[in-house]
């Protein structure tokens, strides 16, 4: 198992869950939503553009650059996640999944475009 593999793990599980979490509107993902000025069903467009990710980095598997593009998707996402959690005034704390699942995610992408030379 390589590190392009692991990496792909990670943001398969964890956006897997925050993904499904979102979509099913989950209490959690409520309160959440509220806190940023979100209606619930704008949050399940973001979920569901993550499980569209998840599933883009499973096909990655097969077709690295598809895998590329949907990690690209999702740092975009993230960096949405962090602007709008600074403009809310939140600390670390709230800013931290969105920092270290882009550094993932970042890191994901560098090494499927290397692999592709």
């Amino acid at each position: 198992m390589n590190a392009t593999t692991v990496l792909a793990g990670v943001l398969v599980v964890a956006f897997g869950v925050l993904g499904s979490a979102k979509l099913a509107a989950v209490p959690v993902m409520r309160a959440r939503a509220e806190h940023v000025g979100y209606r619930v069903d704008a949050y399940r467009r973001i979920g569901l553009l993550e499980i569209l990710a998840v599933l883009g980095i499973l096909v990655g598997a097969a077709a690295p650059v598809l895998g590329a593009v949907a990690a690209t998707g999702l740092i975009v996402l993230l960096g949405g996640a962090v602007i709008v959690h600074l403009r809310h005034g939140d600390g670390l704390r709230e800013l931290a999944p969105a920092l270290v699942l882009g550094a993932v995610a970042v890191v994901f992408v560098i090494l499927v475009l290397g692999d592709l030379r």
